[in-house]
């Protein structure tokens, strides 16, 4: 989880483990606690959201508990709107000593914002259907039973923006993207 605090460190959450804590985890182990798969867990080693993890003489990776915390943080924060990139970011700041509590705030506010616009969006477009369909209600009531009422004509014509409408979330998930790329 990511703390609320002005501090930027993770804390523990209840979790129960049936074996000491300093015992390392094999990834599938690790996997099995954090409840994701041993491949979300080889994914996030690789892009950096875990510290790489030592092998067993049997070839094993050996996490250190601390990465089921780690691992929960990851889940909580994606479950949020940070993206793997965003978090990769924020671990390598983290990791290295230095304090990126400002721009997890910063991150949050955004994906809060984009939020924010596209239920604006959303409600716009629930507007904008609800008195599409009441039109479309008119020109069946005014139509033969099997003539064609021409619904998508009469759309296009009075709502000609439906063709082209791009949304500030779009606008938000374009330039997100792109950074992500950059980085």
């Amino acid at each position: 989880m990511l703390d609320s605090g002005t501090s930027s460190n993770a804390y523990a959450l209840s979790v129960s483990l049936n074996t000491p804590t300093n015992q390392p985890l094999r990834s599938g182990e690790l996997a099995r606690r954090a409840g994701v798969s041993a491949d979300t867990v080889r994914f996030y080693e690789r892009r950096g959201l875990l510290p790489a993890a030592p092998r067993s003489a049997s070839d094993h990776r050996i996490f250190p508990q601390e990465a089921l915390v780690r691992v929960q943080l990851i889940q909580s924060a994606l479950s949020i709107g940070f993206s793997v990139n965003d978090l990769a970011g924020i671990f390598r700041e983290r990791d290295r000593g230095a304090a990126p509590c400002r721009r997890v705030r910063a991150l949050a506010a955004e994906k809060l914002a984009a939020l924010e616009a596209r239920l604006r969006d959303l409600q716009s477009w629930r507007r904008e259907l609800r008195k599409t369909l009441a039109e479309w209600d008119r020109m069946l009531a005014k139509t033969p039973q099997g003539k064609q009422a021409r619904l998508l004509d009469a759309l296009a014509a009075t709502h000609p923006k439906s063709r082209t409408r791009k949304t500030n979330f779009d606008l938000q998930l374009h330039r997100n993207r792109k950074r992500e790329v950059q980085q």
